[in-house]
């Protein structure tokens, strides 16, 4: 099985959702994790404000990703299926799920 990061991403500065939709979305989310719980390797959690680190030093900066999971699957599409009608775009007001696999690090010759 090989492990994928799944980053939950929406549009910076979305109004947040009313308590009612809320209390659905976790719910929701809640399902998802329970249906899908033999695959998750880290329950991963919401992100908060962003930092970006450079040669030029630290500075605020700002993205699209609110969230992150990491899952165990087949394959790419195996894991990207998992994400499906996710509570993320169906009840949140988020945009969607990207899904990437996690490479092993490169070692020398």
């Amino acid at each position: 099985m090989a492990k994928f990061m799944a980053l939950f991403v929406g549009n910076p500065g979305t109004a947040p959702p009313d308590a009612a939709t809320i209390a659905k979305g976790m719910q929701a989310w809640g399902e998802w994790m329970a249906k899908h719980a033999a695959h998750l390797v880290d329950m991963g959690g919401p992100l908060g404000k962003t930092k970006k680190v450079s040669a030029g030093g630290i500075a605020e900066t700002q993205n699209s990703i609110g969230g992150y999971v990491i899952v165990e699957a087949a394959d790419h599409d195996t894991a990207a299926r998992m994400f499906e009608n996710h509570p993320q775009f169906m009840i949140f007001p988020g945009e969607g799920v990207e899904v990437m696999p996690i490479l092993p690090i490169p070692t020398g010759p």
